[in-house]
């Protein structure tokens, strides 16, 4: 059953403070949307506290960017988010936060794509680096999209981190992984190296796992 609108609101909240929680949104970074039909999108507000944002200051936007209901400007990166939702039909919900050490991998240039956790194999995929682009241009939506057509998480070379899935919840659980692959990989790197999964492994987990569409996929 499709939420109704007050439930996608606090949804987007919800996932805001969470956000703010963990530490990947200092001052007013990052940005959260929701899809809420065909051809519109729920967003969070441009320079708004993730800690402090309310429902009723989330803007409906249509996928040619225009605002549809909300008084104010939706996030300066709203055309990320709209070209996530126009190459992935899949995809509900997109986040786009700054988590410390997944953003330390970005301004060294550093993907997260060597296989180490089983966890970050079956449910994130590799995390690749979009190139450099300028926060709020056009520059950033053609920087993700050979990416994020992909991939369910990237690095923005730089800036911060980007992740999408169906819903807010699977979104917000990818970009929680994505910090915590960046902490593994870290650690496992000053421990000496990292010591990543045989291709064998890979193949024999990613088998053992169920098929997506089923209802019980990872």
């Amino acid at each position: 059953m499709m939420p109704n609108a007050t439930d996608m609101r606090q949804q987007l909240v919800d996932a805001c403070r969470r956000l703010d929680q963990l530490g990947f949104v200092p001052a007013t970074d990052g940005n959260v949307s929701l899809r809420i039909g065909r051809d519109e999108v729920l967003i969070t507000p441009t320079m708004a506290p993730k800690r402090l944002v309310q429902p009723s200051q989330l803007l409906v936007v249509g996928m040619d960017g225009r605002v549809r209901q909300g008084s104010g400007r939706p996030s300066s990166e709203m055309k990320m988010h709209l070209a996530a939702y126009w190459l992935r039909p899949d995809v509900g919900a997109v986040v786009h936060a700054h988590p410390p050490i997944a953003t330390g991998f970005a301004a060294a240039r550093l993907p997260l794509t060597d296989p180490l956790l089983p966890e970050a194999v079956a449910t994130l995929g590799p995390v690749p680096l979009a190139e450099y682009a300028t926060p709020s241009t056009d520059e950033v939506p053609r920087s993700i999209e050979k990416l994020v057509a992909v991939c369910n998480a990237l690095l923005l070379a730089n800036h911060g981190a980007l992740a999408v899935g169906a819903g807010v919840a699977e979104a917000m659980d990818r970009m929680e992984r994505v910090e915590h692959l960046a902490k593994v990989t870290l650690v496992a790197r000053l421990l000496g190296g990292a010591a990543p999964l045989g291709a064998g492994d890979v193949a024999r987990m990613l088998a053992t796992l169920p098929r997506r569409g089923d209802g019980t996929g990872a």
